[in-house]
């Protein structure tokens, strides 16, 4: 704006009331208020204020945990290869296949490149936890070589080495993921 539209506001600024009055006296309405005396509440609002609470929080709940339960999982597989039931009867992994002896070498080394970057702690953690899979599956294979047409011993090998498998892929993948955060 310029100065002199700025000199004209400010006169006109000026001109105006600074005080307003009221068209009527508004204080004996107000004095009235004042002295009347205060409505009691009832002991009961608080408590029914209380369970309305409750009940809103009980129910909010089981909504959520309801929803939370029906619904689907969602399962994200890394990598689950397909493995026969009888290349795995007598627990030996040299029954599994070259597929996966391939399958097993290669995530095998990229494990052991993987784990070079882990701290030593981190390390040890997924050392163990491998111990303990190769533990099962030692476990699994004397139990299946003692009763080789146990189907569920089976199906536990099985799941054993793909789980071997899904482990060792997910710590690859992890520590991938993390050393190329780049807001750490």
């Amino acid at each position: 704006m310029n100065d002199r539209q700025d000199d004209k506001l400010m006169r006109e600024a000026r001109r105006l009331a600074t005080e307003v009055t009221p068209g009527r006296d508004l204080w004996p309405g107000i004095a009235e208020v004042i002295k009347q005396p205060a409505k009691r509440r009832s002991r009961w609002t608080p408590m029914l204020a209380q369970a309305a609470a409750v009940l809103a929080l009980v129910g909010g709940s089981s909504m959520v945990t309801w929803y939370l339960v029906s619904e689907e999982p969602q399962v994200i597989e890394v990598y689950r290869p397909a493995l026969e039931a009888e290349l795995a009867a007598y627990g030996d992994r040299e029954s599994l296949g070259r597929k996966y002896d391939r399958v097993h070498g290669e995530v095998t080394s990229q494990l052991t490149e993987e784990l070079e970057k882990l701290s030593p702690e981190a390390r040890a953690d997924v050392e163990r936890n491998m111990a303990v899979i190769h533990q099962a599956i030692a476990d699994i294979s004397e139990a299946l070589n003692r009763e080789p047409d146990n189907e569920l011993l089976r199906d536990l090998l099985a799941d054993a080495y793909r789980e071997e498998l899904v482990i060792m892929q997910r710590v690859g993948t992890l520590t991938r993921q993390v050393m190329a955060r780049q807001d750490i």
